[in-house]
């Protein structure tokens, strides 16, 4: 059993308007206004319409909804005033960095408090010796990497929103990036948190030591979406800026042969700082946008980056590209200047952005398979854009089997997002279908709650709740996310499938 928890709200659909606002709701935020600007200055407290929209949702722009009110603190003491207050009156507190996750996490809750945390953007210390740096949860992830730079060091994980997302936000979700596979991802590269609990205590979890005493409650807290505690201090692990870095990029006739390059890649005992994946759709849209040098007659490119000493390189990116011509490569080409090596990843990571070139609106996939099935995926993927009439950019992770489909649709034109939708879930449950999960970077927020019920048992999802209900015992810290109610998955109408129990028609069994 679990702590009961406030229900998450019915998010609007994409040209659906938000419903008014009544006598009772309007009271709640007079009520709850009030015991905040008890602890808040008056530009730290939104409650205007017009200023609440604004944060009615992060980069899932298909589920919207309005949150009672938002604060704005600027000190942890502000944090743990407003936490205590929402405590006492029984107020869900929805967390928020940058809002640019892509799987509804920060989306507010309709009767409560949105707490941004915008104004923690300190880098409070960098430490060239120990190659730490300690940060407020909205310093930019790329702003990191600047202010180590002085000293040679940089912060690894990159997702592709680097420029604007945080580092709290990246903590929520267990963020990766481009160069994951070798560097891994946030888990990989914190070494401790101070954050707030819904009871206003102050907690540190990990740190500079190699090891602590006690339970790992550290690595519970990253990626769990702010259903744990409110993070104000981030402590991250830099690493050595390396010496060259080179890209290999390969051109394949076959989006089949290019995932069969990359299990071959791998099986030959190499490990690139960076191995991603692009089909023709995908390199169409961006290389007008971005001019990266793709070749736009390949049906997928693959970019495998080397880097470390310049022996190490040279070595690498031999056997590198001997792998990839034996796995059927039609065209290779390595990067030659370390501007051409940044234009190279330009495109990947501007894939999002380009694809609306071709399309007023897409959805992003975030599931992760077993590398070797990453040619019967884009195979089948192929296969559900006839079904359900909608076109689908495929960009990847590669190296970790990390999938990022765009499905293009038309929100304005009737059905379409539906179809979107269910397009995505199909791909989500074949990814679990194959000893895969629904998610690899992105988290689960509210777009994932569904597939969730296929990809875990009610015992299971009882077990997730308990770490909840440790940490939160009233239920209100980004309440309705992530973990699907025992309900939810009888009202969808799946059930939990092991390894191979639900094959995917088209595709054999692993």
């Amino acid at each position: 059993m679990h702590a009961a928890a406030p229900e998450a709200p019915r998010s609007a659909r994409p040209g659906e308007p938000a419903a008014g606002d009544g006598a009772a709701t309007r009271a709640r935020r007079l009520e709850v206004a009030r015991a905040l600007a008890e602890h808040l200055p008056g530009d730290c407290l939104l409650a205007r319409d017009e200023e609440l929209r604004p944060y009615e949702c992060d980069g899932l722009a298909a589920y919207r909804e309005r949150p009672l009110l938002v604060a704005l603190p600027r000190t942890e003491a502000q944090v743990r005033a407003v936490v205590r207050a929402c405590r006492r009156l029984g107020v869900p507190v929805v967390a928020r960095g940058a809002g640019t996750g892509l799987s509804g996490g920060a989306l507010p809750h309709a009767a409560g408090v949105l707490l941004s945390l915008a104004r923690f953007d300190r880098i409070l210390d960098v430490d060239p010796v120990a190659r730490t740096a300690r940060v407020q949860p909205g310093v930019r992830n790329l702003a990191v990497s600047e202010a180590a730079a002085p000293f040679g060091l940089y912060y690894a994980p990159d997702p592709s929103s680097q420029l604007a997302c945080t580092i709290g936000g990246n903590v929520a979700e267990n963020s990766g990036g481009v160069h994951c596979l070798k560097y891994g991802l946030t888990v990989h590269n914190v070494l401790g948190v101070r954050g707030c609990t819904i009871e206003g205590e102050v907690v540190e979890l990990g740190g500079a030591a190699l090891d602590g005493p006690g339970l790992d409650l550290l690595a519970i807290t990253l990626g769990s979406e702010g259903l744990l505690l409110i993070v104000t201090e981030v402590l991250l692990k830099l690493v050595p800026k390396p010496e060259r870095a080179q890209v290999v990029m390969a051109s394949f006739d076959d989006v089949g042969r290019a995932g069969d390059g990359v299990a071959a890649i791998i099986a030959a005992g190499i490990i690139p700082a960076g191995l991603e994946m692009m089909d023709r759709q995908a390199t169409a849209a961006v290389e007008p946008f971005v001019r990266a040098g793709y070749d736009l007659t390949a049906e997928a490119i693959l970019l495998a980056e080397s880097d470390g000493t310049a022996d190490e390189v040279a070595d690498e990116v031999a056997a590198i590209e001997s792998v990839l011509r034996s796995a059927g490569a039609s065209a290779i080409a390595v990067s030659r200047s370390e501007a051409e090596r940044l234009r190279f990843w330009s495109g990947r990571k501007n894939a999002f952005p380009a694809a609306g070139r071709l399309s007023p609106d897409y959805y992003c996939m975030d599931g992760t398979i077993p590398r070797r099935a990453l040619g019967d995926v884009l195979r089948a993927i192929g296969q559900m854009e006839r079904k359900y009439d909608l076109k689908c950019m495929n960009v990847f992770h590669a190296g970790d089997g990390n999938l990022h489909p765009l499905i293009l649709f038309d929100a304005n034109r009737e059905g379409q997002w539906e179809r979107a939708e269910r397009f995505g879930t199909e791909i989500l449950e074949l990814c679990v279908s194959l000893g895969g999960t629904v998610t690899g970077e992105h988290g689960v927020g509210v777009e994932k709650l569904n597939p969730m019920c296929v990809q875990f048992s009610p015992a299971e999802r009882a077990a997730f709740f308990a770490v909840k209900e440790a940490f939160d015992p009233p239920g209100l810290l980004n309440p309705g996310k992530a973990i699907p109610t025992l309900a939810r998955c009888v009202e969808y109408g799946r059930q939990h499938v092991r390894r191979g129990q639900l094959p995917h028609p088209e595709l054999p069994r692993f």
